[in-house]
């Protein structure tokens, strides 16, 4: 069998304080008619990204909420990874020519996960590329299938989207975080779109003390007392690490104290990390204000929290980006964001929440701005945190999770509403 993920239980109720007591009624309601429902998400990695911090709560609150849900993942290997980072990269746009043995590499991989899959589930989510292949080779498995795409697909290389596209038509509906992102020619007959969400009760993101985060970030090398720039991210191209290392530069020539960290996981499902992390260390040099650091470190959950909790500033420069977290992890904790204008981040930030930005020269004028300005930092902190708790909580994604299993299970293209709703589910049919 796919190997299964342990999750801890959590309670709804203990939601309600962040969330709203009308939230968790919401979810109530929407979860008796799937009551006993048996679940299973399917993802490639149990450990690094925003997938992998995402299903633990999604499937703990669906259990607490009544259903049977369970966590999986495939048993992939280096050669196979290799080969989902290019489907991965030309998703997002990269130049990216898929080779007749990666091809066969992918088909073949997703045909041993298929040959493990085991059991008899009403609902059947395969999240990303690398599992995605599974339900194609399983034509005649029972339940609803729905295929996650957590990737910004804006530009997606025709000819690696040409490739998966049938593997995505066989299933009952995908969900994107935008509409933006759903393919032209993508023939299926429910598509759904829900955002992300962060935890607000998790280690990352629970309340901590301020002097036990600047107690965690000086055993690191931090200076508490003096500004911090901070980014959390894959070592990942797309993620523009050195891009952030110039815009530190430029923003410490004019600001000499400022001080930066780059924080990673390394991931088990993406070999070319290490590769990004040597170029990174390289680029950075010998400045005693410039830390890099992984979970190889001992940066956890925790130690992340602190570090997030002690910056003025939190930058995302991407230059694709399916949703970020990271943006919403700062956010949720007052701490305002600079961040690149792509993917899912402008709906997070909205006009509240930071700014967003294109260039290294724009990412440099916003960080000095708000270095500089206190109060603005406060304000945008606090609408941040009032606009993740309204859209980007676990108990709202788990909720759009629910009203599409309802969608799925009736059958009533009535109960779909169409369009993109911050507030809820949204759903288009074809």
């Amino acid at each position: 069998m796919l190997e299964a993920v342990h999750v801890p239980p959590l309670s709804l109720a203990a939601y309600a304080t962040h969330a709203g007591d009308d939230a968790i009624e919401e979810i109530v309601r929407l979860a008796e008619p799937l009551r006993g429902a048996r679940v299973l998400h399917v993802n490639a990695t149990k450990f690094g990204g925003g997938v992998a911090e995402i299903l633990p709560t999604l499937t703990a609150l669906m259990r607490d909420a009544g259903l049977d849900a369970e966590w999986r993942i495939i048993p992939g290997d280096d050669a196979f990874y290799s080969v989902t980072k290019a489907l991965h990269n030309g998703l997002q746009g990269a130049e990216v020519r898929l080779e007749e043995r990666m091809r066969r590499t992918f088909e073949d991989a997703n045909r041993h996960f298929a040959e493990a899959f085991e059991g008899d589930y009403d609902f059947v989510v395969i999240h990303d590329p690398q599992p995605a292949a599974i339900r194609r080779h399983l034509p005649q498995a029972g339940g609803r299938w729905i295929w996650r795409c957590h990737i910004d697909l804006t530009a997606a290389n025709p000819d690696v989207w040409g490739f998966l596209r049938p593997s995505v038509e066989a299933y009952d509906a995908a969900i994107f975080t935008l509409a933006d992102y759903v393919q032209p020619d993508l023939d299926l007959d429910t598509v759904a779109y829900i955002p992300p969400s962060i935890d607000p009760l998790s280690p990352k993101n629970a309340t901590l003390d301020p002097h036990l985060a600047d107690d965690v970030v000086y055993r690191f090398g931090v200076d508490p007392h003096r500004p911090l720039l901070l980014q959390v991210s894959r070592f990942d191209p797309w993620k523009d690490p050195i891009g952030v290392i110039d815009s530190y530069r430029a923003v410490k020539r004019e600001i000499p104290e400022v001080q930066l960290a780059l924080i990673g996981s390394m991931a088990t499902d993406d070999p070319e990390g290490w590769k990004i992390y040597k170029d990174v260390l390289r680029y950075a040099g010998q400045d005693e204000d410039l830390l890099v650091l992984t979970n190889l470190d001992g940066v956890g959950s925790l130690e992340v929290n602190a570090f997030q909790r002690s910056s003025e500033v939190v930058i995302q420069k991407s230059l694709r980006e399916g949703f970020g977290l990271t943006v919403s992890e700062a956010l949720w904790k007052g701490i305002p964001v600079v961040a690149g204008r792509v993917g899912g981040i402008p709906i997070q930030l909205g006009n509240t929440g930071g700014r967003l930005v294109t260039t290294v020269d724009e990412a440099t004028a916003a960080c000095l701005e708000l270095l500089r300005d206190p109060g603005l930092r406060h304000s945008l902190g606090l609408g941040g945190r009032e606009r993740v708790r309204r859209h980007f909580l676990s108990t709202r994604n788990l909720r759009d999770y629910l009203a599409l299993f309802n969608a799925l299970q009736a059958g009533d293209r009535a109960l779909v509403p169409a369009g993109i709703g911050m507030d809820g589910v949204a759903l288009d049919h074809g």
